[in-house]
């Protein structure tokens, strides 16, 4: 989609930039690359994957890293663990996903992690730190939903941190290669990943050739459930109601019932869930994508292009048609709807499966279940 909908020099911009995959693509073909995300983890991943990081120095850090660590873990540990508690989040759910000798390793690692003085390195270790949580605490390996399992298997947490570091620092030295040195050696005038709200996009009016995104599904609560484990240790978290206030959509916000959500489809969504808490959720989902969809026809161009993945999904056996609501909001905005294609979707992320009766998450198994997500949308729609 960026080699379709921009020329080398361009700007390409993600308002849902998740982990960062646009602005990697748009900086490995030449293109400037302006991204932001309302989740915390996620702008932590972005910048660790389009910052590319002298290996000479990596290596170095990492080397002083290990040695640090196994000397903390197996020689000095109850100096260093004393040393260590400040840096453990005084907050309840700590000891709730955490058994106390993981928690006490965790910290020693976190620890050493805030001493690194460079910050492109000290990001990197800090997304390898957020990727080892999820094995480390007691929550449900196979589940992306908050459940805990108290027969889960003890991971050791120094072993898959520096596993984790070391995959990364392979990754950093491939992504190096690829990059064209004048990118390198000015990074940050090729790309811009700030944390924000999508309806307020970093970038100016006018400018942008192509956006390429993939919005929040309606029920974006679940992005913040996956992100719970490090927004506690980053402390980024009070609590998960009060996390979830930042996701687009979330029930959790103050929600007027009447607002224009600038779709016909959508209105008949909602009033199939009338009378119900969904009905809200949904009805400030779409009002808050049609601002969000405003903000990308502010910053694109004249005859720029704004390429959008979506899938449909379905609740309670009623169909959450979300395609055709973006594509009657790109009307409304006067977007020219260019192209729509489908495509069938393999793999994701979050499980595809739910209980058609209650709408909660399901195993394959389960013989009431049916797709979420089986395929997605490409919407390409030009401003005029």
């Amino acid at each position: 989609m960026i080699l379709e909908n921009s020329n080398e020099g361009d700007i390409v911009v993600d308002p849902f930039m998740g982990s960062g995959t646009t602005i990697v693509e748009a900086l490995l073909n030449k293109r400037f690359g302006i991204g932001c995300d309302i989740n915390y983890v996620a702008f932590l991943v972005a910048k660790a994957k389009t910052t590319p990081i002298n290996n000479k120095l990596l290596e170095e850090e990492i080397l002083q890293l290990r040695s640090d660590l196994d000397y903390r873990m197996n020689g000095k540990y109850n100096y260093y663990l004393s040393k260590s508690y400040r840096f453990i989040p005084k907050n309840d759910k700590i000891d709730y996903w955490f058994k106390k000798h993981q928690k006490e390793k965790l910290a020693i690692i976190f620890a050493r992690i805030n001493e690194v003085q460079n910050s492109a390195i000290k990001n990197l270790f800090l997304v390898a730190f957020a990727q080892i949580l999820k094995h480390c605490s007691i929550w449900l390996q196979s589940s992306v939903k908050p459940q805990r399992d108290f027969k889960k298997v003890n991971y050791e947490p120094l072993e898959l941190f520096l596993s984790r570091v070391r995959n990364m620092s392979k990754r950093n030295e491939a992504f190096i290669q690829k990059l064209k040195p004048e990118i390198i050696n000015s990074i940050n005038e090729h790309r811009k990943v700030i944390r924000r709200d999508a309806r307020k996009i970093p970038c100016e009016d006018n400018v942008a050739t192509s956006i390429v995104t993939s919005p929040p599904y309606v029920t974006s609560y679940e992005y913040a459930d996956l992100h719970q484990l490090p927004a506690l240790w980053f402390n980024k978290m009070n609590d998960l109601s009060s996390f979830r206030k930042n996701f687009i959509g979330s029930v959790f916000k103050t929600e007027e019932n009447e607002v224009n959500v600038h779709s016909k489809t959508a209105d008949e969504i909602i009033e199939n869930f009338k009378g119900k808490k969904k009905s809200k959720e949904i009805r400030k989902y779409y009002f808050e994508m049609y601002d969000c969809l405003a903000e990308m026809k502010r910053v694109l161009k004249k005859n720029g292009k704004a390429c959008i993945v979506i899938g449909d999904t379905q609740y309670r056996n009623i169909d959450i048609l979300n395609h055709l609501v973006f594509i009657e909001q790109l009307n409304s905005l006067k977007f020219e709807i260019e192209n729509v294609t489908v495509r069938q979707v393999t793999s994701k992320m979050l499980p595809s499966f739910r209980d058609s009766r209650t709408g909660r998450f399901a195993k394959p198994t389960n013989t009431n279940i049916k797709l979420v997500h089986p395929k997605e949308y490409i919407i390409i729609a030009k401003k005029n």
